[in-house]
Parts: C-alpha cells; structure tokens; sequence
C-alpha cells in the first residue's frame, strides 16, 4: 500500500518509543475523564510507515437501514492472543497496563487500528458499548500516529446535564504519537467521532487498547 505523511518536525526519531505515560486529566461531566499527552510515542512517522506496510488492512461493508455502504476507514483487529503488528505497539500496550493499573484494575489486551487514508475517511458518533463499556467503566487508550486529524467527544443523549465537570463537545487534534485516554463512564456516557474534513488532509493510523470484554 502506498501511503505517506508529513512528518512532524518535531518527531524525527529513527525508533518509535513511547515516553513515560504523564497526561493532563480532564474531567468530564457524569463521571467521565480523558487524559491527554501530547508526542508521546517518538518516531511516531517511522511507526506510521511500518503499520502501513505491515497491516493487513480490509475494507468493510455494514448494512444501514435498507442498503449495504462501505465503512469509510480500513481496519485491522488483534485478539487478546495475536501478536501485535510491530514491537512498538506491544512496548505502548505494556506502558499503559502499567501506569493504569492501578486504576484499571487490569491490563490492556486488544488493540484495534483504523487507518483513515484523507478526509473523507471518518467514524460516525459512537461509544465502545460492546460488551463491559455498556454497564461499567473502563478505558480506551488511543495512540493516534501520522496526520493530525480531530476527534470530538460530546455528552450522550439522555444522560443528564453537566453535574461533575466539563460538557458540551470537545475537540482534539491527534497524531504524530498523541495519546487520549478515555476512562471512567466515558463509554456510555459520552460519545467520540472523527469527522470527514473538505480539506486536503493526510492520512491517520488510530489504535486503540482495550481491556478483555470492551469493543
């Protein structure tokens, strides 16, 4: 697959290396939290090169009300048992299960990658309510590698209002080894998207950690 990306200037690492795990909490409405740390994984580009190569990318079609549509973004998912598609991807796994969990209360064990090759690749608004995510709180860690692209967060519908911290939505440019964290309620209480841009906009690898039992 031919992809490429501008690298940040700031991230012209040869090896990809996570950094120690140090985000800024903030605190959401219902229960929710996010943590972000900026540039977390160095060599983010040289990463995003590999994932391109090295992942078995597959296009998917669901079906939407009466008709069968192409899911806008390539995905590739890895069970509890597969082995990870590079060595730096297992490193940022383990770094997270360790500064989390405590919190957590257990490791990280899937990882799910979407590729969005421009702007019209996108994710509609959605929580991870999948199994656990739907009745109890948990976290997904997101590192985002190559283009920045913005994901947006706002309350669920039929949630309540804003008691406990911040509402109404959010917007986080990610990429270039960005990591957000979701935690807390934030599953079923909120919900994420990455919206199509009408912009030229270059490609974006997200993965995504999961506990056991959490899609």
């Amino acid at each position: 697959m031919s992809v490429s990306v501008q690298e940040s200037l700031l991230d012209l690492a040869d090896e990809p290396t996570p950094g120690a795990v140090r985000p800024e909490r903030v605190r959401l409405a219902r229960g929710a939290w996010v943590d972000v740390q900026r540039g977390w994984l160095a060599g983010s580009g040289a990463l995003f090169g590999r994932l391109v190569e090295r992942v078995p990318w597959r296009a998917e079609r669901r079906q939407m009300y009466d008709r069968t549509v192409d899911v806008p973004r390539l995905l590739c998912f890895y069970g509890e048992d597969a082995e990870l598609p590079d060595p730096a991807l297992e490193a940022c796994r383990d770094a997270l299960s360790e500064h989390y969990q405590a919190e957590l209360g257990e490791p990280f064990r899937t990882a799910g990658l979407c590729l969005y090759r421009d702007g019209r690749d996108s994710v509609a608004w959605h929580g991870d309510t999948i199994g656990r995510g739907s009745t109890e709180d948990t976290m997904v860690a997101i590192l985002s590698v190559g283009t920045a692209r913005p994901l947006l967060l706002r309350p669920r519908a039929g949630t309540g209002g804003s008691a406990g911290g911040a509402s109404g939505t959010l917007r986080y440019s990610l990429g270039h080894g960005d990591l957000l964290v979701m935690g807390g309620s934030c599953q079923r209480t909120w919900e994420h998207a990455v919206p199509k841009s009408a912009h030229s906009t270059g490609p974006r690898i997200s993965v995504q950690f999961r506990p056991r039992g959490v899609r």
